[in-house]
């Protein structure tokens, strides 16, 4: 598309937006950025576009000028059904997500990777892979970098790949990666997309686009990616932790085995690999999956799996402190996720739970409580929820803290030799925090700060 002259309207002043608003000013859009934030609110780096012609547009919804649009391109973070969108579709405005804006300007092949946990782990790891091969591949998207911040960078001989969130393929409509992952499908964001049926359709959007000549990774052990199978055009490529696969890759007792198109050998033991936990031997599968797709020779593969040591705030390990270890897995923003590093862990544990309501059930994985988790140390808006879960299931070794720093040092008092204290909050961190990564890194001072005590 010719973007010159064209009236763009950019929905958010987060990253995603900022990085959207610079490249439609550059390809010779008349770009306006919006924010519900009143001005002096706003990032500075949003304040500084207006040296080089962007109009700023703070403190309100757009609806004098929505409708007065080319395009309209929105954050993450935007709602798509706010009535400005709804009136600005209904006159013609073409309404997209940033992740498509970003889509439409790059050259190259892309890897897409979705599902509802392990994304970023997955996404990292697929990334260092294509890095070994291609060192100028984008990793982008809800990983935290804006996929439209690297797009000028980009040649026909690089690879994105891109971590890609529900939210982010509300708006998609030409969206075409040439190799793309659903690693799992389990409840969350249903205040948003209200169903589970809603939350499914727009996780399959990420293939929705592909051909015969792409490829499609699936969980075969999740029901709902087993049965996505049927849903897409590109050739199907499953990984399992626990049933063998006549074609794909599986887990036979701590070996990975590959089996695809002529190839039939073992990948590597899970005893060569430095992450924990068999969601985490899932998300090595499906990197790999990729990186074969995607051509990468299976010994380059196994250097860069055995090397991975993973990603900040996702089980990582912080400290051992009077014998207890402390993980932060503040990247734990669901049920699902938390569940997985609950059993994940070899020892006692003293959790941190709760934070923003997301408007599902805690049952899941309140009821694994018993046998293995000795306190449960509660936060945040869903604290008398999560506590009326567990005690439904005969868990009561529960408290519950004002503070995130009273939580910790709680957490502290409870664990003896022997324990792990495990931050694994099953919730999101709004309300209480700006995002996960700034409750991951809180945590990992204060436990820090008991190393020097």
């Amino acid at each position: 598309m010719d973007y010159t002259g064209k009236k763009a309207l950019v929905c958010g002043m987060a990253k995603s937006g900022i990085s959207a608003a610079k490249l439609l000013h550059r390809l010779g859009a008349e770009v306006t950025l919006q924010d519900m934030k009143v001005r002096e609110a706003v990032p500075e780096e949003a304040l500084t576009l207006e040296k080089e012609g962007i109009v700023l547009y703070t403190g309100k919804n757009p609806d004098d000028i929505a409708e007065k649009q080319d395009l309209m391109v929105l954050s993450p973070g935007i709602p798509c059904d706010l009535p400005f969108i709804t009136k600005a579709e209904q006159a013609g405005v073409c309404v997209i997500s940033e992740v498509e804006l970003a889509y439409r300007e790059t050259a190259c092949p892309i890897i897409a990777i979705t599902g509802t946990n392990g994304k970023t782990t997955t996404t990292t790891l697929t990334g260092e892979i294509m890095k070994a091969v291609y060192p100028h591949t984008a990793v982008v998207g809800n990983i935290g970098i804006p996929y439209s911040e690297k797009v000028a960078q980009l040649t026909e001989n690089d690879w994105v790949v891109a971590e890609i969130s529900s939210f982010q393929m509300e708006k998609a409509k030409e969206f075409h990666p040439k190799i793309s992952a659903v690693l799992n499908i389990t409840p969350d964001h249903l205040n948003r997309h209200k169903t589970m049926e809603v939350y499914i359709a727009m996780k399959e959007r990420v293939f929705a686009k592909q051909t015969a000549e792409d490829f499609c990774i699936l969980n075969h052990m999740d029901d709902v990616c087993r049965k996505m199978a049927d849903h897409t055009k590109a050739k199907v490529f499953f990984f399992s932790s626990a049933a063998p696969l006549e074609e794909g890759i599986y887990l036979d007792g701590k070996d990975m085995i590959v089996k695809w198109q002529g190839i039939s050998e073992k990948l590597v033991s899970v005893d060569e690999l430095q992450l924990l936990g068999v969601h985490n031997y899932e998300n090595v599968m499906a990197a790999a999956a990729m990186g074969i797709c995607a051509g990468i020779d299976l010994d380059i593969i196994r250097n860069v799996l055995r090397s991975f040591a993973g990603v900040a705030h996702r089980i990582e390990y912080v400290a051992t402190v009077d014998g207890v270890d402390y993980y932060n897995d503040s990247k734990g923003t669901n049920t699902d996720a938390s569940i997985r590093a609950i059993l994940a862990m070899q020892k006692p544990i003293v959790l941190i739970g709760g934070g923003y309501d997301k408007g599902v059930s805690f049952d899941d994985w309140t009821k694994l409580f018993a046998g293995r988790v000795k306190h449960l140390v509660l936060i945040g808006v869903t604290a008398p929820q999560i506590r009326a879960s567990a005690e439904k299931f005969g868990f009561t070794a529960i408290s519950e803290c004002e503070t995130f720093s009273d939580a910790v040092n709680l957490c502290r008092e409870k664990a003896q030799t022997g324990d792990c204290v495990l931050l694994s909050p099953a919730c999101a961190s709004w309300g209480m925090f700006d995002n996960y990564e700034q409750r991951g890194d809180l945590f990992k001072e204060q436990v820090r700060s008991f190393l020097q005590k």
